[in-house]
């Protein structure tokens, strides 16, 4: 079974798609992180976030261990570095071998590009004010610095990657990591 999970930053994705490929004995694959990766060689080769071609041959490139991955350096650049066509049609065609025929995929576009045909898709998203708090804690930043770099990627991903049609949409702000976890398993037992 192939199971998407798509959303904003801060949504909770990465969470309850560990969770959710943990109950159910799925590999998880982390769409987002691979793109920061990109992002983050891309930093440290000092290649431009705006250069498509030079981009799309980084993708696979490994980062420097102990990158933070998920610190605000990369995050204020990961939607610049994942708008080029030719950068996402490089890597969905990586995320596809890696998920294989049985996954939980987590990211921005995986329910629409990545895997259009997964058994189950969902869409998980909170308000802008919940997200921020939930990275800034994460992060341990000022919520006011990371609402302000959510903003700005919503603002970028909102034309280029919106939701399946066909995703099962949750609104997180009200739930714990538990119930979301538990509705899309439910939403599984459903699709088996």
């Amino acid at each position: 079974m192939i199971v998407t999970i798509d959303g904003p930053a801060g949504s909770g994705k990465s969470t309850v798609a560990r969770l959710v490929a943990r109950r159910l004995g799925l590999p998880h694959v982390d769409t987002g992180a691979m793109y920061r990766e990109l992002a983050a060689v891309a930093l440290e080769r000092g290649v431009d976030p705006d250069d498509e071609a030079a981009l799309a041959e980084l993708v696979g490139v490994a980062p420097a261990p102990g990158t933070d991955l998920r610190g605000e350096r990369i995050s204020a650049v990961v939607s610049r570095v994942a708008r080029h066509p030719g950068v996402r049609e490089r890597m969905r065609a990586r995320q596809r071998a890696v998920a294989g025929r049985s996954a939980v995929l987590e990211g921005r576009d995986t329910g629409t590009r990545v895997c259009p045909n997964a058994e189950l898709k969902v869409y998980l998203t909170a308000s802008p004010a919940v997200r921020a708090a939930r990275r800034a804690r994460d992060l341990g930043l000022p919520a006011a610095q990371v609402e302000r770099t959510i903003a700005e990627r919503d603002r970028l991903d909102a034309r280029q990657l919106p939701p399946a049609p066909d995703a099962h949409r949750l609104d997180t702000s009200d739930m714990t990591i538990d119930e979301v976890v538990e509705a899309v398993l439910e939403l599984a037992r459903e699709a088996a």
